[in-house]
């Protein structure tokens, strides 16, 4: 019986994904970045679960990707593709459409799309995980769940400028490419897992908990603020990663 637990919870993960990317479809961003938290936690305790009861396996490994892809790929797509259709076009943009054979399409039409990349992307960045010895003790490129929980956060807490005048579609697509490139980008991203409890020793993690501390006031937007502290963080002081 205990054998079944972990990927239980896996499946939990699998089916809050699910109902996560179904609400994002909708423009229901407060179910979807929701069912995208409670995911990410049944993701934190299927892995611990398979530890502590020892019955890790390989479908195991498999099945948490292909939930991961889901909750934390398919999800946040879905979130930036009714984003797309809420944000402001540039006239020139707006008007701009081309034919293929005898098809006519508009950019206007065509950009949400481009919001699965994402989905790709982090199917890419979770098959490097499963096959990347070096990330024992730390991640290469963004992980999956920061990147959902990113675009969650932002969603919720800045709508208002995100559809508004100051914001429009290209800045979107550029921002999500930025991200695509970050989670496989060859970038060491430090993992929270302390072995002691030394300033020397984790001097980063340290520097990285302390500049979270002022961010959690930023109310709904604080995850976004905090997982862009946390790839500065990362950036900024690489050799304590890889070390």
């Amino acid at each position: 019986m205990k054998k079944h637990i972990p990927n239980s919870l896996t499946c939990c993960n699998l089916i809050c994904g699910c109902m996560a990317t179904g609400a994002a479809f909708y423009g229901n961003y407060q179910y979807a970045v929701l069912m995208i938290v409670i995911g990410a936690v049944f993701d934190f305790f299927d892995g611990m679960a398979a530890r502590a009861l020892g019955v890790s396996s390989p479908i195991g490994k498999e099945l948490d990707s292909l939930a991961d892809i889901v909750t934390f790929g398919v999800a946040p797509s879905a979130i930036i593709f009714y984003l797309f259709h809420e944000v402001h076009y540039p006239e020139m943009l707006a008007s701009a459409d081309f034919s293929l054979f005898t098809f006519h399409f508009s950019l206007v039409k065509l950009l949400p799309y481009t919001a699965f990349l994402i989905a790709a992307f982090s199917a890419l960045r979770l098959a490097k995980f499963n096959l990347d010895e070096r990330q024992h003790y730390g991640f290469i490129g963004l992980p999956t769940p920061a990147n959902a929980l990113f675009w969650g956060s932002l969603v919720l807490g800045e709508h208002a400028f995100l559809v508004s005048m100051k914001f429009n579609a290209v800045f979107l697509f550029l921002f999500m490419l930025l991200f695509c490139m970050l989670l496989i980008c060859e970038v060491p991203m430090l993992a929270l897992k302390f072995k002691n409890f030394s300033w020397a020793d984790n001097k980063q993690k340290y520097i990285f908990l302390i500049g979270c501390l002022p961010l959690l006031l930023l109310g709904t937007s604080a995850l976004a603020a905090i997982i862009i502290w946390y790839v500065a963080v990362s950036i900024a002081f690489p050799k304590f990663i890889r070390s």
